[in-house]
C-alpha cells in the first residue's frame, strides 16, 4: 500500500468471505472467533482457531493483513474466553486485535506487548481525552471511530491525538452509541455487548396476519409488511413503531452509509483506514463492495475522480437508499 493511501479494511464472516475480500483488493480483513468474544456471534459465521490460521496464511501470502475482533465485554468473573481469544489471535499471527474492554486491553498489553492493538468502535471513544487515554495507557495504535462524527470533527481528532483513525465507509448507519445499545437485550434476554448477538436468529419469527407479514423479535412486533414489500430482518433500531397513530421508523430507516463520494474529504481529514461493514453478508456482497472501493481508491491515488464507481454500489445499498450519515450532518 502506498504511503498516504487510505487502507481498505474489509469484513470476513467466513473463510470464504476472507478469501473473497483479499481477492477483491482488501488491504486488511477483519474477522472474529466462533464464540461470544466478538460482536457478530451468529450461527454459521466466524472462525475456529484452525480456520483463522489458514485465513491469515492466505492473506499474508498475498501481502494483506488480518485483524481479529475481540470486541465484546466479558461479564465480571468470566474473562477466560476473552483472554483465550487474545492468546489464540497472537499465536495465529494476527496483525492486530480489535478490543473494547479495558481489562482485556490491559491483558493484551501485559501478555502480548508486541501484538498491535486497535480500539473497537464498541468502546465508543469519540473525543480526544478518551482516545488519548487508550493510546497512553494501553499503547492503542488505531481507533475505530463511532458513526456520529462529521468530517470536520474527525479531522480535529486526528490533529489532536496523532493516532491512526479508522472510519466506517459502507454499511449500516448505526443510530445507537456503539457498545451501549441494550434494546435487543430487553427483548431477548441476550446482551449484544457480552454475548455478541443483536436480535439473535432463534428469537426472530415472521407471522402472516390480515394479509400482511409481521416481523417479530421475541414477543414484540417490530414491523409489518404489505404483500410484495421486502421484509427486513427485525432489529429493534430498524423497526416501524406506531406513535400518535402513525407508523414510522423512529430510530433508523433502511438506508446504507456510503462514503465513496467523499473519499477525498476523508483523506484530507487525515483518516488512515476505511471500514466496510458486513460480516453477516455473503461473499458475493463482499466481493462486489470491496471491488468497487478498490477501484475508487486506486482512481483517487491516480488523481482521478471516484464518481464513476458509485453505480457499482447502489444495488448493495440497504433499502435501495444511501446517505453520508453524520459526515455531513446539518445538526450539532
Amino acid at each position: 500500500m502506498n504511503a498516504g493511501a487510505l487502507e481498505l479494511v474489509c469484513p470476513a464472516g467466513t473463510p470464504a468471505a476472507l478469501r473473497a475480500a483479499v481477492d477483491a483488493g482488501a488491504d486488511s480483513v477483519y474477522c472474529g472467533f466462533r464464540d461470544r468474544t466478538n460482536a457478530r456471534n451468529y450461527p454459521g459465521l466466524n472462525f475456529d482457531p484452525d480456520e483463522l490460521v489458514e485465513g491469515i496464511a492466505y492473506a499474508h501470502d498475498r501481502g494483506r493483513k488480518v485483524l481479529v475482533a475481540i470486541n465484546t465485554f466479558p461479564p465480571a468473573g468470566d474473562t477466560g474466553p476473552w483472554c483465550l481469544a487474545v492468546d489464540r489471535a497472537a499465536e495465529a499471527g494476527a496483525d492486530a486485535v480489535i478490543l473494547a474492554d479495558i481489562g482485556l486491553l490491559a491483558y493484551a498489553t501485559r501478555t502480548h506487548p508486541s501484538l498491535r492493538r486497535h480500539l473497537s468502535v464498541q468502546a465508543s471513544a469519540a473525543n480526544a481525552p478518551s482516545i488519548r487515554y487508550y493510546r497512553d495507557h494501553f499503547g492503542v495504535r488505531r481507533v475505530v471511530l463511532p458513526r456520529v462524527l462529521s468530517i470536520e470533527e474527525v479531522g480535529a481528532l486526528v490533529a489532536d491525538t496523532g493516532i491512526e483513525t479508522e472510519v466506517f465507509a459502507f454499511g449500516s448507519v448505526g443510530p445507537m452509541s456503539e457498545g451501549r445499545c441494550f434494546l435487543s437485550s430487553y427483548l431477548c434476554g441476550v446482551s449484544p455487548t457480552s454475548e455478541g448477538a443483536c436480535a439473535p436468529a432463534n428469537h426472530v419469527s415472521y407471522v402472516e396476519s390480515d394479509g400482511r407479514v409481521l416481523s417479530k423479535l421475541g414477543p414484540v412486533t417490530l414491523n409489518a409488511f404489505a404483500p410484495g414489500e421486502p421484509a427486513a430482518y427485525p432489529t429493534p433500531c430498524k423497526g416501524r413503531y406506531v406513535t400518535h397513530g402513525r407508523a414510522s421508523y423512529l430510530f433508523e430507516e433502511p438506508v446504507a452509509l456510503n462514503a465513496l463520494a467523499i473519499l477525498p474529504e476523508l483523506r484530507a481529514a487525515g483518516v488512515t483506514a476505511l471500514k466496510i461493514e458486513g460480516r453477516q453478508r455473503s461473499r458475493a456482497y463482499v466481493a462486489q463492495v470491496v471491488g468497487a472501493f478498490r477501484q475508487a481508491l486506486d482512481a483517487l491515488a491516480r488523481g482521478q475522480s471516484v464518481e464513476p464507481h458509485l453505480s457499482a454500489l447502489r444495488q448493495e445499498a440497504e433499502g435501495g437508499r444511501e446517505t453520508f450519515g453524520a459526515y455531513r450532518k446539518g445538526w450539532k
